[in-house]
């Protein structure tokens, strides 16, 4: 199916049903050609995109600067590449920088440390022990990939999951063959099994990149298949284990996606969210055309009794993104209607978002909202920016750049802009003035907004993650609801809002977050503030 055919029947869709073209939200292109189709995505505080791929894939259509290449002996495509594989993308200019990678980063995770680093791990080949850095940079200067010569890998990581804890340390959780816990840094221990794994696998593989959030209690919810645990890292304990999910597999590669909703109020409740799906078999059996699933489950992960209380999406998917809003609510986007996670294995591509409302009644969260025209399919992604937009990138369901097949490998970068955003409610839109750039857990501090129509009701300020974005889960993601108190309005027409930083490290990890103030469902373009324990 060409892009042309595909258009063809989004027109024809839309003028045989003239109610979608008045559906929320808008689409831009951003970056005709980035270089590279990116199968990893993660966006620092610099307002900067890192955008990765695999370094065994061949040529992309980004050189890597002046005449560096690299050599491998291993790479069973290119011994030697004069190509990036990885590029920084700037989100003011929309201009691209090639970044260099050596090892090969197919199917690898990631997760931000608190300095703002970026952690990566793993990978395929020679990456299965890697453990790389990226120092983010202001968009003026030169930062590039360190690739870790002194540590590796414990044991080897293809189709893990990283999440940062408390103390700011990473856990790296399961990978093909894989079925422990390690570290970063390194504990003396090193890997640890973690049994939960390898009871969930089937002939499939449907434990990879388990879905892992780390709740306000301390522990980690870890989802696999169709099961879910919570576990104490610091003893090496399965504290308990939920109800079943029914419905068929959701990791990869059945290819569901998970959130964890957003904290709030005195942080002790969690709630996680896990939405569609490949049918069992689709995998297996190498079928593309075997309708996916829409149903999704819904569990208070804290509760002393919890239970999954299920509910249908509009649309059965697969491959979706579920992306935490500034406002709370959830968007799911990208992916297929039918088939599964591999190469050229999905058809129907599910050009239509939807956004999950979690405070509405069962039955009435989800909304259509307007569908784009690209196809984004296996190997792609999808993360919250710092304006509330989200960035869409990469969709690549063939084993090397194929740019004639069916679903050709995607360059191209969009942009989706809720409805929020919409110009109807730019008068709602609140500036962000003044607050600090680093705050303490438990610190009460001031951010000072202006807004153009007088509030009506009281300033939300909320946090937000950057997470490393790979395979329809965001690894980290997280949005933190502060205790705030809003003042009148000064004589400038500024709000003062005396807001809380949230407790400990179980509520928000220490790191670099997004601080948005959203007013009456509109969210302000976020600054950064970076939280720390002193």
């Amino acid at each position: 199916m060409t892009k042309v055919v595909l258009l063809i029947m989004l027109i024809f869709f839309i003028a045989t049903n003239p109610n979608v073209a008045d559906l929320p939200g808008t689409w831009e292109l951003l970056v005709e050609n980035a270089g590279i189709a990116s199968m990893h995505t993660a966006v620092t505080h610099f307002n900067t995109v890192v955008l990765l791929d695999r370094t065994n894939i061949g040529p992309s259509l980004t050189r890597l600067p002046g005449r560096h290449c690299t050599s491998d002996r291993y790479d069973p495509v290119s011994k030697k590449d004069c190509y990036a594989h990885s590029v920084l993308l700037d989100l003011q200019t929309l201009t691209k920088r090639p970044l260099t990678i050596l090892t090969d980063t197919w199917c690898s995770s990631g997760q931000f440390l608190p300095d703002g680093t970026l952690l990566q791990t793993g990978g395929d080949l020679d990456g299965f022990k890697k453990i790389r850095k990226f120092i983010p940079c202001d968009p003026t200067q030169v930062c590039d990939w360190q690739e870790l010569e002194d540590v590796q890998l414990s044991q080897g990581r293809w189709y893990g999951t990283n999440q940062i804890l408390p103390d700011g340390t990473i856990i790296i959780i399961g990978g093909r063959e894989s079925n422990s816990i390690e570290y970063f840094p390194p504990k003396d221990k090193g890997a640890l099994s973690f049994p939960f794994l390898s009871l969930v696998e089937d002939n499939q593989m449907d434990n990879l990149y388990p879905y892992v959030h780390l709740l306000p209690n301390g522990q980690l919810f870890v989802f696999a298949n169709n099961k879910a645990v919570s576990y104490d890292y610091v003893t090496n304990v399965l504290v308990r284990d939920y109800p079943v999910l029914e419905g068929g597999p959701r990791n990869y590669p059945s290819a569901g996606s998970s959130v964890m909703l957003a904290l709030a109020g005195d942080y002790s409740s969690a709630t996680v969210v896990v939405c569609g799906g490949a049918e069992y078999g689709a995998y297996l059996h190498k079928t593309s055309d075997t309708p996916a699933h829409g149903s999704c489950g819904r569990i208070e992960a804290t509760r002393p009794d919890p239970a999954w209380e299920m509910e249908d999406m509009p649309i059965g998917r697969i491959m979706g993104d579920m992306v935490m809003l500034p406002t709370g609510e959830v968007l799911i986007i990208n992916g297929a209607q039918a088939g599964t996670q591999g190469f050229e294995r999905a058809s129907q591509p599910c050009l239509f978002p939807l956004l999950y409302r979690p405070e509405e009644p069962l039955g009435l969260r989800f909304m259509t909202l307007k569908p784009g025209s690209i196809p984004r399919m296996y190997h792609s992604t999808a993360n919250l920016l710092p304006d509330g937009r989200i960035l869409l990138a990469g969709s690549n369901p063939h084993y090397f750049y194929n740019f004639k097949r069916e679903f050709p490998t995607e360059l191209r970068i969009e942009a989706f802009s809720p409805e929020y955003l919409s110009l109807d409610r730019a008068n709602l839109r609140p500036v962000l003035v003044e607050l600090p750039e680093k705050v303490v857990y438990g610190q009460v501090f001031e951010v000072v907004i202006t807004v153009e129509l007088h509030v009506v009701a009281p300033i939300e300020v909320n946090l937000a993650s950057a997470p490393f974005a790979t395979h329809s889960f965001s690894q980290g993601q997280r949005l933190v609801k502060l205790a705030s108190t809003n003042s009148a309005p000064g004589s400038t027409g500024s709000y003062r809002i005396q807001c809380t930083a949230p407790p400990d490290g179980r509520v928000a990890p220490p790191g670099y977050y997004m601080l948005f103030a959203v007013n009456q469902g509109v969210p302000s373009v976020a600054r950064w503030v970076q939280l720390v324990s002193s």
